[in-house]
């Protein structure tokens, strides 16, 4: 197998690659993880597609994301997004793993509701250890969604049919939203650990100087120290918090400007370059939307009122 990266455009081509009959729909497909063999000449490929995929498999499935491999010992359910690199850490053998793989292409909800704000599932970029952990039930209730799915890719398309696999995807994907709200309270300490490593860096950021050698942290910067996808984290902060990672970085910025500006000798524009401003307009917009008043007028204030 060419070691270079495997670029799957199509449902068909992926049918074809690995060997499976050809698809009775041209955008989607539910494939029978049970009945799918991976020999060894596909471990280690790195493949990409156009495809989104959601995977519920019952037990360890061996893949790998980036430089890491996952196990899962329990019903998990996994997103991926197009143009997504992961590849398969292990072989694997005719019935030796159960679920099943749904990937469809964007073009089947193109023109629908859901195609209007698939972005909102923030999920499909979640890492693969971020992977959503079903109750039973829950996988029963997940795979009945697949299942209406599948029989409607069973019958002969007509007029109706994409209206009746878009609202049966949207619903799983609802459940789906649902199910990790769920996992997030049900990690609580976890999560509180993440948070204060967050605010932990973030502090460290400002006191070595980055804010004015570097800019503005990206969320990234503080996904990867954390070992977190970004919009796991953002999600995690919103879920606990009410404010998502870039609100936290954007307040952490105006405390700190808010003690900068009590002194006199700092102009505003000095205050904006130490805080990762070029342009210093930018700071006393944002200073603004945050307190409701301009740099100048809040130093004014507050100087009078401690005076």
């Amino acid at each position: 197998m060419n070691k270079e990266i495997q670029y799957i455009k199509s449902i068909s081509q992926l049918h074809a690659l690995f060997g499976f009959d050809p698809p009775t729909h041209p955008l989607i497909s539910i494939i029978d993880v049970s009945k799918w063999e991976i020999p060894q000449q596909f471990v280690g490929v790195k493949s990409t597609s156009s495809l989104y995929s959601i995977a519920l498999k019952d037990k360890s499935c061996g893949l790998q994301y980036g430089r890491n491999t996952y196990d899962f010992d329990e019903g998990v359910l996994i997103f991926t997004a197009p143009n997504q690199v992961n590849s398969v850490a292990k072989p694997q053998k005719l019935n030796e793993i159960q679920g099943w793989m749904m990937f469809f292409h964007p073009d089947l909800i193109r023109n629908t509701e859901l195609g209007k704000h698939i972005s909102d599932y923030r999920f499909f970029s979640y890492d693969v250890h971020e992977a959503l952990h079903l109750s039973d039930q829950e996988q029963k209730t997940i795979t009945h969604c697949a299942h209406l799915i599948q029989n409607e890719i069973a019958e002969r398309i007509d007029n109706h049919s994409q209206t009746v696999i878009a609202s049966s995807l949207e619903l799983l994907l609802n459940l789906s939203r649902r199910y990790y709200e769920r996992q997030f309270n049900t990690r609580t300490a976890q999560n509180s650990d993440v948070i204060s490593q967050f605010h932990a860096l973030l502090e460290t950021y400002y006191k070595e100087g980055k804010l004015s050698e570097s800019g503005t942290p990206s969320i990234e910067y503080f996904s990867n120290k954390v070992h977190l996808s970004a919009n796991y984290l953002s999600d995690l902060l919103k879920k606990e918090t009410g404010y998502s990672a870039r609100d936290h970085i954007n307040n952490f910025i105006i405390d700190k400007s808010k003690t900068l500006l009590l002194r006199k000798t700092d102009s505003v524009s000095e205050i904006a370059y130490t805080l990762g401003f070029n342009y210093p307009h930018y700071f006393s917009r944002l200073f603004k939307n945050k307190t409701g008043l301009t740099p100048l007028q809040y130093r004014k204030q507050t100087i009078r009122q401690n005076s």
